[in-house]
């Protein structure tokens, strides 16, 4: 059963029926991301989350699939929240937890909001789907759509780590590799998408992949005893992840499962890619196109997120920051989370903790705060591109 009642735009508040297939607002003076909107008078039980499968699908009734016959699953979700000790000594923090994406189906977090995409793509009536990618979306679209039976097409820049090509296609996905960066993929799958019939998963350019990613929120509230950390740090490239969670704790709160009270929200970028960092200095609603974006952690070069005023909107309302790192930065929080917690970290993992010590450093971050690092993948797949 799902509470879900209709989207919205998240910009203009344009209201759209369920059932529709969409990707942006239809208004031409806006044409930004919709969000999914549930009735929450129904009084939902936080209660009735005890012996439930530990999957992003026992939130059921706030995940918008209608049927359970169109859930398509490969056991994502509900990762381990861990204890970082050793690592917080090292730089004075005595209470570091670190979300452990990598444990997901694919090896990252793509696969929530990927497993929610395609599931409301099969709801829906889709055929086929295209995605542009750094690398760990189009492995898990691929993963998704040999499951479900939809053909699926992945564009990512042809520098993109071997890993990544070579699971799409042995999943059965059409590859193809481009000559540019995520937004000239992009750029491609529109233009090509209605005459191949193809649906575009892009981030944020359809509805749905937020509302799995929301389920970290979900979780880390759940594993937390219902009380929120005083911190998250979380690696922001499209930056679905903290879009989704910001939308999770105000869910939440509606339904009355948590007080009012939220962590600062940190959000981290590659110095050679750092659109949002840019925008946040300036103080700006919107992020300019980062020129010739570089960074070794793939997921992190996206020069310009449709997205990126939804997450300078939490980073704001949070009272939080946003901050960049170097690539030496990034391999050394990969090489001290894997040394103090036997966790091998993607680089965009490693990038959080770079941030936390400069946080903690220049007193942004007290020692005895809570601190919620998220590892968003597994370096495994980014060994082609680690020193």
């Amino acid at each position: 059963m799902t509470y879900f009642s209709h989207l919205e735009c998240s910009y203009c508040s344009a209201r759209y029926e369920k059932g529709t297939l969409l990707n942006l607002c239809t208004n031409p003076k806006c044409r930004l991301p919709l969000l999914a909107v549930y009735d929450v008078s129904k009084n939902i039980s936080r209660d009735s989350l005890v012996g439930r499968a530990p999957s992003m699908w026992r939130y059921r009734e706030m995940l918008p699939v209608e049927s359970d016959e169109n859930i398509i699953s490969l056991g994502e979700g509900m990762t381990p929240l861990l204890h970082a000790e050793r690592l917080g000594r090292m730089i004075g923090c005595s209470n570091l937890l670190i979300k452990d994406e990598s444990l997901c189906p694919t090896g990252s977090f793509k696969a929530r909001g990927l497993a929610m995409a395609v599931s409301m793509a099969k709801q829906l009536g889709v055929l086929k789907c295209a995605i542009p990618t750094a690398g760990n979306a189009g492995g898990a679209l691929s993963a998704y759509c040999a499951k479900a039976g939809i053909e699926a097409h992945v564009f990512m820049p042809r520098d993109t780590p071997d890993i990544f090509r070579i699971e799409c296609e042995y999943y059965g996905a059409h590859v193809t590799l481009v000559d540019g960066l995520i937004t000239d993929c992009g750029r491609i799958v529109q233009e090509r998408k209605d005459h191949e019939g193809w649906f575009d998963v892009s981030t944020l350019k359809e509805p749905y992949r937020v509302e799995g990613k929301k389920t970290m929120g979900y979780e880390i509230a759940e594993q937390s005893d219902w009380q929120l950390p005083d911190v998250i740090v979380y690696p922001t490239g499209g930056g679905t992840g903290m879009i989704g969670m910001w939308k999770a704790f105000a869910e939440m709160e509606k339904l009355g499962w948590m007080d009012a009270r939220r962590p600062r929200m940190i959000a981290v970028q590659a110095s050679g890619c750092a659109p949002i960092i840019d925008a946040w200095t300036k103080g700006e609603e919107f992020s300019k196109p980062f020129p010739n974006a570089q960074t070794l952690a793939s997921g992190l070069r996206v020069p310009k997120a449709i997205g990126d005023f939804l997450v300078l909107r939490a980073v704001r309302e949070s009272n939080g920051t946003a901050i960049a790192v170097s690539d030496d930065e990034i391999v050394e929080g990969v090489r001290d989370i894997a040394r103090a917690e036997g966790i091998f970290a993607a680089p965009e993992g490693g990038a959080t903790f770079a941030a936390l010590r400069q946080l903690v450093a220049v007193g942004k971050v007290s020692p005895e705060e809570t601190v919620v690092l998220f590892n968003t993948g597994t370096a495994y797949k980014y060994i082609q591109n680690l020193p």
